[in-house]
């Protein structure tokens, strides 16, 4: 056995015990989330009709607890957040009407971004502008229209303020680049389409059309800001790592393709732990809870990527050229 495969062993083994979920443990941060994230929406319409300031400072919390929510139909989608599937299905649609997103439609998208993550042979698999690259001999191949197009297309701007509320809003309306015989899933599109629509029906006759719009729209785009900025920064960043296929394997996609996000307490727990990114790409059988433990299971047993801080990830989506003859990323060339 090489080293190399000696140490993914030990990797593997020291993360065992953390990929079943705890039942008691995921229905307790169901419960408490939705309890919260009903109770901020009560106190949404409740405070309408005495200040919009005070209905869009309240749609904060309300947002965080949409970004929880995603976090658990995230694992839902993996398989580890319940331990039958039947549960995880359940609980993933039930927040899907939270977070505007089709749960089956998404769980398959999401499922081939793990399987070629990071796999520079691998990259045309699909939508993926916030964990997708460029490498400079690409770039610099590209025509002048080329590269300012890319640059636009990649412009911080664009990916983390103006398309995050498009995305969740709009696009995840339509079966967007999903193969025709993908009909499960294309079905679970228009079927949460239906859904929503028969809620937010409601919600209108019961508050009135316009107030459901001031109050819906702002809470989810912020917690699109928030999830959609959380993605890049785990997987776009000045010290992440490109392989060719051949020289590629899913441990060191893991450890040194995905970031350990260093956040706040507050933040690490309203984001569902899933900072730890290069745990959960390790094994995506951890539920979000048990993410932390792992990590520090993980430290004696092998070296792990430097964490990337809170303020250094507000600047991580500016690597967006992978330069392959010296492996490291760079901004755009001048």
């Amino acid at each position: 056995m090489t080293a190399a495969n000696s140490e993914i062993g030990r990797v593997r083994a020291a993360l065992i015990d953390y990929r079943r979920p705890i039942v008691w443990r995921s229905l307790v941060q169901l419960g408490t989330t939705l309890a919260l994230f009903l109770v901020f929406e009560a106190a949404l319409y409740a405070s309408f009709g005495i200040s919009y300031w005070l209905t869009l400072a309240l749609a904060v919390p309300a947002a965080g607890m949409v970004v929880k929510l995603f976090i658990i139909q995230h694992d839902c989608g993996h398989g580890a957040f319940m331990p039958s599937a039947g549960g995880n299905d359940a609980i993933g649609h039930l927040c899907s009407l939270a977070t505007f997103t089709p749960y089956l439609h998404w769980r398959r998208q999401h499922a081939g971004h793990h399987a070629v993550w990071n796999d520079l042979d691998r990259r045309d698999s699909g939508v993926d502008l916030y964990s997708v690259c460029i490498t400079l001999d690409e770039y610099q191949a590209l025509s002048p229209w080329g590269r300012w197009r890319y640059r636009l297309m990649q412009h911080p701007v664009l990916t983390l303020l103006v398309l995050p509320p498009l995305v969740f809003l709009v696009v995840y309306r339509f079966a967007f680049d999903t193969p025709a015989h993908w009909r499960r899933e294309r079905r679970s599109v228009y079927l949460t389409n239906l859904a929503l629509l028969v809620l937010l029906v409601g919600l209108g006759f019961a508050f009135g059309f316009g107030t459901v719009v001031a109050v819906q729209v702002p809470v989810i785009a912020m917690a699109a800001l928030v999830g959609v900025w959380l993605f890049s920064s785990q997987h776009r960043f000045e010290h992440v790592v490109w392989r060719r296929h051949a020289d590629w394997d899913a441990t060191t996609a893991a450890l040194k393709g995905s970031s350990y996000l260093q956040l706040p307490r507050f933040f690490d727990w309203v984001t569902g732990h899933i900072g730890f990114h290069h745990i959960h790409h390790l094994n995506t059988l951890i539920p979000n809870y048990r993410l932390r433990a792992a990590h520090d299971a993980l430290v004696p047993v092998t070296e792990l990527a430097p964490p990337l801080t809170f303020l250094r990830s507000l600047g991580a989506s500016r690597f967006v050229v992978w330069d392959e003859a010296n492996g490291r990323m760079i901004r755009f060339p001048r």
